[in-house]
Formats: structure tokens, sequence, C-alpha cells
């Protein structure tokens, strides 16, 4: 099994570009497997697009990973842009689609109702998908195809109707703030989808988004946790130091997820510093 640890890059590097060039080569230096830029509107990160295509051009071998929201935009003007992306890094892009923050301003910026997001991602990935193979949507073709055939398309979310999509379209499962033993449940329930849809999503395809603290959970990190999942302490979701970290991956590799993004649930002082303190999670790759 092949363990791939990446880091999130959220808020504190939107308005300090020097702070997230810092972050780019502290990756590359500690050997971590992936850069992740959220997409996120109306909130301080960076466009993931842009961000990424800087950060392919400062790394020879960081991968560079999103989590893009396909509701609100044009899926054939994207469509190019990703392959352009994964041409220009040879083959490195990584992609994880959301519908996005269920937040008023959010929505308003992407434009879309809440209740027609999950439509227009399968849309929106069904064109995709239809001009990375070369096929024309429309009478629209691409000329620039990923370097990846094909470039694999991961999701997310927990709710029945988000597993059964995963299971019928999606390459891939990483979500955030659940436990090893919903996590396996959900895979189940995933792997069963895709086995009706005559499709397999490869074992080694499951992975989660995981944070943790320097000292002590603060409240305001357990108010974020309790604002998505009122049903979990933050004790079950975020991890504590190097040594909390390591055992909460160690957990869920138990369970055969091998792929994880992780970030500090507090803004740090210095992202570079911060990951360079866990750096040693990195013994656990095989």
């Amino acid at each position: 099994m092949k363990v791939r640890i990446g880091v999130a890059a959220a808020a504190g590097v939107a308005d300090d570009a020097g702070e997230f060039l810092k972050l780019v080569d502290a990756l590359d230096d500690l050997g971590y497997d992936s850069l992740w830029v959220p997409d996120v509107i109306t909130r301080p990160t960076l466009d993931p697009v842009a961000a990424l295509a800087v950060a392919a051009g400062r790394s020879e071998r960081l991968k560079i990973g999103t989590h893009l929201i396909l509701p609100g935009r044009n899926p054939v003007l994207l469509a190019k842009q990703l392959a352009s992306l994964d041409q220009l890094s040879a083959g490195r892009l990584l992609l994880l689609a959301v519908i996005g923050l269920k937040e008023p301003m959010e929505l308003a910026a992407q434009g879309v109702e809440a209740k027609g997001r999950t439509r227009l991602l399968e849309e929106s990935l069904a064109i995709m998908r239809t001009l990375w193979r070369g096929e024309a949507h429309n009478g629209i073709s691409l000329a620039v195809r990923p370097v990846q055939d094909p470039l694999e398309v991961w999701l997310g979310g927990q709710v029945p109707s988000a597993l059964r999509r995963c299971g019928q379209i999606g390459e891939g499962w990483m979500p955030g703030l659940c436990t090893p033993a919903e996590a396996k449940a959900a895979r189940e329930t995933i792997e069963a989808e895709a086995i009706a849809a005559g499709k397999h999503i490869d074992g080694e395809h499951f992975g989660m988004n995981l944070t943790w603290v320097d000292g002590q959970i603060t409240d305001e990190v357990r108010a974020q946790v309790e604002g998505r999942r009122p049903d979990l302490r933050a004790e079950d979701v975020v991890s504590r130091g190097v040594a909390g970290l390591t055992e909460t991956i160690e957990s869920w590799l138990e369970i055969g997820f091998s792929k994880f993004v992780i970030r500090p649930a507090a803004q740090p002082d210095s992202w570079s510093d911060a990951v360079d303190s866990v750096a040693d999670v990195l013994s656990l790759q095989t």
C-alpha cells in the first residue's frame, strides 16, 4: 500500500506571496507528496488554478491538488484550464471535485442555487471527461488534453447521495471530519455502488482530510468542528501534535485508507514551520 501525504494550504498564505512560495519549497524539501489549494471564493484563500500553476513551475516533483468547485464554472473553459495545468506540470495534477460551501455569500459568488449544485457537478464532470478523451461536446473539442489518461477526479461527501455518486462516477473518495468507523462503512457503500454501475474503484483510492493542533484544542477549533458535525467531538477528528497525528494516520491505514491531506486546524504563524514540525509522519510512507 502506497501511503501519500499532502498538505492543504488554507487561510494565511493568500495575502503573502512569499509565505506561499516558502511553503511550496518546504513541502518539496521535506518530501511531502503534494500541495493542495482549497477552493473557497469568499475567504482568504488563493485561486487554486493560478496558485497551482505557480507551484508547478517552482517544483519538478511535488504533485499539485485542489478541492475544486465545479458548479458555477464554465465546464469547457475549466476543462481546458485543467488540461493545460496537467500538461505544464507533466501530469502532476490531482483533482477532488466539490460543490462548495453552503453559505449565502459563496452561493452568490458561484451564481448558483444550493439545491442545483450536485446536478451541475455531475453535468460539468461529464462534459470535461468527454473533452479530455478527445471527443467533442456540442461540436466543441479541445486540442489541449491532459497528460494523465484518464485525468482522475475524486469526490467527497458523506451523505447517502454523495456516497452513491462517488461509486457511480468518482475515481476515489476523500472526505473530512469523519471517523474511521464511519469511513469504513461509507467505503463499503461506495464500492457496492461502483460494482452496480459496472466500474471499479482502485483500493488505494480512498483517503482522508486530516487536521492537527500543536497544543490544546481551542474553543475556536471546537466551534469549527461542531458547526459542521455537531454529533462529533473535536477530539474525534482533530489530532494533537506529531504523536497524535501519527496515531491518527495509523488508525486510517488499518482500515485501508492510504492517501492523506493534512492541515493545521488553526492558522499557524508560519506554514513552512508548521509542516516541518510534523514531517516525522513521513516515516509512515511505504
